[in-house]
């Protein structure tokens, strides 16, 4: 079969494509998985693109979507020929017990699917969605289940809530669609107006420049008749947050699930406390919780918005348009 691996010291320059022996068949609870697609994340990206930061030969990738070609003794609920897809915390069942770091993570802590077989516990999959192509059921490990934990498991969204999502990858996007599905008004940001017009089309209510608007937390609470909204997608980090909280009604959740700007910064602690938000830091979630996004996407009916997909010998320029920042949606590798 054929695997890209990261060479040490690391860096995309480092991906190697290779020949490799297919996998073991499945022993007992295991399933073997032709895998046909995975997506970008920026933890993918930051893994693969900073030297030293994953092991020499380590596959990355953290999502992979495939058909089921063997299953191990005493698997249940998965058969030979079912469409599958990977879990990003595979050890996080179910439960409270949260991972806080990556040593679990495909791609990361372990390797991960950038290849075109594994033969892994069948409890690391859920299936996909009834009817998707490989390409979109890879979109859910990461990006899907964030956009679905932030808004379901965490905020409780509710028919009439606004929602505030920032910006244009995959977590942001999915937000948006999830949001508008479920009955909310939805304001979305970005730095390109042509990107602005492509958000309205997937039914942003109101979107806006966040260049030309730098006080978009202000122009929120504008558009909500000085209420503000009650959930904001929080991508950015350190850069965006203060105005996040400004966009912020009193009592908002405020979900923290990316550091694009940054790792570290200062928070307007003063305001968040006098609004009485929450501010609830995330990583994806659970099997389970993946497990009700799909019952979710299905009875939904949306789809993901795919970008570009590349073959995956091209796996390091893939990353590289990721890096651009060009793309709108989810990034696609396919075996």
């Amino acid at each position: 079969m054929k695997q890209v691996a990261i060479k040490a010291p690391g860096g995309l320059d480092n991906l190697v494509m290779s020949d490799m022996s297919d996998p073991a068949a499945p022993g007992p609870g295991e399933i073997t998985v032709r895998i046909h697609a995975s997506s970008l994340n920026y933890h993918d990206y930051r893994v693969c693109a900073v030297e030293g930061a994953l092991p020499d030969g380590r596959i990355p990738m953290a999502d992979g979507a495939g058909v089921v070609e063997a299953v191990g003794e005493g698997v249940d609920g998965l058969a030979v020929g079912d469409s599958v897809v990977s879990c990003f915390f595979p050890d996080w069942q179910t439960g409270d017990d949260r991972p806080s770091d990556f040593s679990t993570t495909p791609g990361d802590g372990r390797d991960g699917y950038a290849r075109e077989r594994v033969t892994l516990p069948a409890s690391w999959f859920t299936r996909a969605p009834e009817g998707w192509t490989h390409e979109e059921a890879a979109t859910i490990t990461t990006a899907g289940l964030t956009a679905w934990r932030a808004l379901v498991v965490d905020a409780g969204i509710k028919a009439g809530d606004t929602v505030a999502v920032l910006g244009t990858g995959g977590v942001s996007i999915y937000a948006l669609q999830l949001a508008k599905a479920m009955g909310a008004t939805v304001i979305a940001t970005s730095s390109s107006d042509a990107k602005l017009d492509r958000l309205r089309t997937l039914g942003a209510d109101h979107v806006m420049n966040y260049r030309t608007t730098p006080e978009w937390g202000e122009e929120m609470r504008r558009l909500t008749g000085g209420r503000g909204v009650d959930i904001v997608v929080e991508v950015g980090g350190p850069a965006t947050l203060a105005q996040s909280i400004v966009a912020g009604r009193p009592g908002a959740h405020i979900a923290l699930i990316g550091v694009l700007t940054g790792r570290s910064g200062e928070i307007p602690t003063a305001l968040l406390m006098a609004r009485q938000q929450r501010l609830q830091g995330l990583i994806v979630g659970s099997r389970q919780h993946q497990l009700d996004f799909v019952r979710g996407l299905e009875a939904l009916e949306l789809r993901p918005v795919i970008d570009r997909s590349f073959p995956l010998a091209d796996l390091a320029e893939a990353f590289r348009h990721q890096e651009s920042g060009a793309h709108f949606g989810k990034i696609c590798v396919t075996m």
